[in-house]
């Protein structure tokens, strides 16, 4: 068969679309499976004309919110190639297979792993893209259920490899995992790539997702594990509440212990959330300033919403445009996320001084840097 496989036209910078983030992975492991069966493919990163008339045509899915741009895909192949048969997977499909069905118009909608996981077993076929690095899952689903988090629902069997070195190809693994210590073997794992050499090259490695601080409390044997690996940029997530900052406070400590610089450890937080309201998320971070530590801020969205309409430069936007929590206001939202950035280039800058400001906003910010 002749088989399309496509990344719709997301709204994804240009530099930014071989970034680990955002590569088709799952593309990319269905081109292997059928390639296996003698299949012919041919990889379409937007709407554009294909190699060939397509017997098939696999279009993959992000977020819910960029639902439309798995639409307009749908739309573009139907009226290219009005034969083929048109088939949607991914997160999209997989969180709302009826949305995806009527809103999409395509002929058929596939929800978790493809072919039951068989495309699983297939390592992804990298010649169809220009990247300097190898994605590696070593385990699948979470067994948290966050309610903020569609993992469990995706993938509701949790899975784990007992190796990955037979897999290794490249001196920088990028692992997709989405809850990378959870997985029992994880300590042979790194083992497996701190003795690893590619080209007489050792292997680095760093993950997607955050990691899990409450099993590196279990066990902080596992923070030396990952600095011998050469694991980058650990990442912990601090969803809960300011409650937790001694907890999330031992977590970084944890990682110092093993060797980790204060500027390379980062926090990842949920904000725009019922849960917590922009007084608190601000504490937060206030926190990871007294700890040097930088932040990820992740702007929430419902599972279920099917479009975000926010512009990051816009001076004001309303909740008919993009979700704003019961307990938060756009200019919060915008507050928050600068307040940020400009504490992250404080501490990747190690400037010494901060100066407070009050007021509504609350926010941290260099003296060197910015003024009032």
């Amino acid at each position: 068969m002749k088989i399309l496989l496509v990344e719709p036209n997301f709204p994804i910078s240009t530099k930014s679309k071989n970034h680990s983030d955002f590569l088709p992975i799952g593309l990319l492991k269905i081109a292997s499976y059928h390639k296996s069966l003698g299949d012919t493919i041919c990889l379409n990163r937007g709407n554009l004309p294909s190699k060939f008339v397509p017997d098939e045509i696999k279009i993959t899915s992000l977020f819910t919110y960029w639902s439309k741009y798995v639409k307009e895909s749908v739309n573009y192949y139907k009226k290219l190639y009005p034969e083929s048969k048109i088939e949607v997977g991914g997160i999209y499909a997989s969180l709302m297979p009826e949305h995806c069905k009527e809103y999409t118009g395509c002929d058929k909608v596939y929800t978790g792993l493809y072919r039951n996981g068989k495309a699983e077993e297939y390592e992804p076929d990298y010649s169809l893209v220009n990247v300097d690095y190898q994605i590696i899952h070593a385990s699948r689903g979470c067994f948290r259920h966050c309610n903020f988090c569609g993992t469990w629902k995706i993938e509701p069997e949790v899975t784990y490899k007992k190796t990955i070195l037979k897999e290794i190809r490249s001196n920088k693994l990028i692992f997709y995992d989405n809850n990378l210590l959870a997985n029992p073997n994880i300590k042979l794992i790194l083992k497996e790539i701190e003795n690893s050499k590619i080209n007489d090259r050792v292997v680095f490695c760093e993950s997607q997702s955050g990691l899990d601080g409450r099993i590196l409390e279990k066990d902080p044997e596992l923070a030396i594990s990952l600095k011998k690996a050469r694991f980058l940029k650990p990442r912990i997530a601090w969803d809960g509440s300011i409650k937790l900052k001694e907890k999330i406070k031992n977590q970084v400590e944890i990682l110092k212990n093993a060797g980790y610089r204060n500027q390379d450890i980062y926090v990842f937080m949920l904000y725009n959330h019922n849960s917590l309201d922009y007084k608190e998320m601000c504490e937060k971070l206030e926190e990871c300033r007294k700890w040097g530590v930088q932040v990820v801020d992740c702007r929430y969205r419902p599972l279920n919403a099917t479009e975000d309409n926010y512009k990051p430069r816009a001076k004001s936007q309303t909740s008919k445009e993009y979700f704003i929590a019961s307990n938060w206001t756009d200019n919060q939202i915008r507050s928050f996320r600068k307040a940020v950035r400009r504490q992250n280039i404080a501490i990747r800058l190690n400037l010494p001084e901060y100066r407070y400001i009050d007021g509504v906003e609350k926010k941290y910010v260099s003296c060197n840097l910015y003024q009032k």
